[in-house]
């Protein structure tokens, strides 16, 4: 009787386990895919103030030139562990990224200093880059991602670089950006945007934190940026593992950029972070395509324009898409599409 009991406890639960439908992993190629041109990473800490930085550059092999790109933490979120699957992935595929700390604490500074530290981080970060003893640096086109507040602090860096005494940001993503209670380091009005800036807003509709207040702000008020996306990413509960749409799902942990530091912030981090869909099909891939777009004209339709390449959050193992990410556009640019679609059209009439 013992050994029939067993067997069918046994049985259940190998069905419960045939059963478990399980999320997407890391594309082979392509934006946020694998396809990686180094092997390692060299890191390197000068954050000993609250306005350093820290350096991440690619090698083995170690290319003899790369893309920077400047990664904003959120608030307390300092520790570059937090972000490390990330920061390693875009090392791997060749780029350099300067990682800011405008934070001693979760007290000081207080946040109007946030941009002028993050700034001085930045300046700093490609002098050293300059010495000779590091990858060259590509500066232009500079690319920006900001998560949360360094989502607030990215984009007034996208609007007042010049009086920050940086590169123009010629790529923003803005991740879940907000500031909560606070108001520093927040504009009014993003109108100063300039126009050949290519900006992504990603939200999310879950977001507890910062909610999308910011998010529609920046969007909504850039209006001489006709090159921008506003993106809503949503929960689906479909598999085993439901994707989530909270603030915190661009955290991404890797132990090899523990800075050792334990705050709120990065105690949160560990209790909650992961990889999923919305790491690969989301952010990391609509930063890998801003990044192409930005510097050699390629992978548009995986960043912008609400095409199918752009809105694809991947599949669960048994082939069901996950819920896609839906995306908003200036009309200006819906029109132009429109208009080009149409044209399209005739002229394949034309050619028949």
């Amino acid at each position: 009787m013992k050994l029939l009991i067993s067997a069918f406890f046994g049985l259940c639960l190998l069905s419960l386990t045939a059963q478990e439908i399980a999320g997407p992993i890391q594309p082979l190629t392509g934006p946020g895919g694998a396809e990686y041109v180094c092997d390692s990473v060299i890191f390197q800490d000068f954050a000993r103030r609250p306005d350093g930085y820290w350096l991440f550059e690619p090698a083995a092999p170690r290319p003899d030139s790369a893309r920077v790109v400047v990664f904003m933490h959120g608030y307390g979120a300092y520790n570059p562990m937090i972000y490390g699957e990330w920061i390693n992935h875009l090392v791997r595929r060749g780029n350099i990224v300067i990682f800011p700390r405008y934070q001693r604490n979760l007290i000081f500074p207080r946040p109007p200093r946030f941009g002028r530290n993050a700034s001085q981080g930045i300046r700093d970060a490609l002098v050293e880059l300059d010495t000779g003893q590091h990858v060259r640096p590509i500066v232009e086109p500079l690319v920006i991602v900001g998560h949360s507040y360094g989502g607030v602090v990215a984009a007034d860096l996208g609007v007042n670089f010049e009086a920050y005494e940086i590169p123009q940001p010629k790529g923003l993503l803005l991740c879940a950006p907000g500031s909560g209670p606070f108001r520093g380091g927040r504009l009014k009005s993003y109108e100063q945007m300039p126009e050949d800036t290519y900006l992504l807003v990603m939200v999310s509709d879950n977001d507890r934190v910062v909610g999308d207040k910011f998010g529609h702000l920046v969007y909504e008020t850039a209006v001489n940026t006709p090159h921008r996306n506003l993106i809503r990413q949503y929960r689906d509960d479909y598999g085993s593992k439901p994707i989530r749409d909270g603030h915190n799902e661009s955290y991404s942990l890797y132990p090899d950029f523990d800075i050792g530091k334990r705050n709120f912030s990065s105690k949160r981090a560990l209790s909650i972070g992961r990889l999923d869909a919305v790491d690969y099909y989301g952010y990391w891939k609509l930063l890998d395509a801003l990044i192409d777009y930005t510097a050699n004209g390629t992978n548009y339709e995986y960043a912008f324009g609400n095409t199918p390449q752009q809105t694809f959050l991947g599949e669960w193992s048994d082939g069901t898409p996950i819920r896609p990410l839906e995306v908003w556009m200036p009309e200006v640019v819906v029109d132009s599409l429109n208009r080009a679609g149409q044209e399209a059209m005739m002229m394949e009439g034309n050619k028949d």
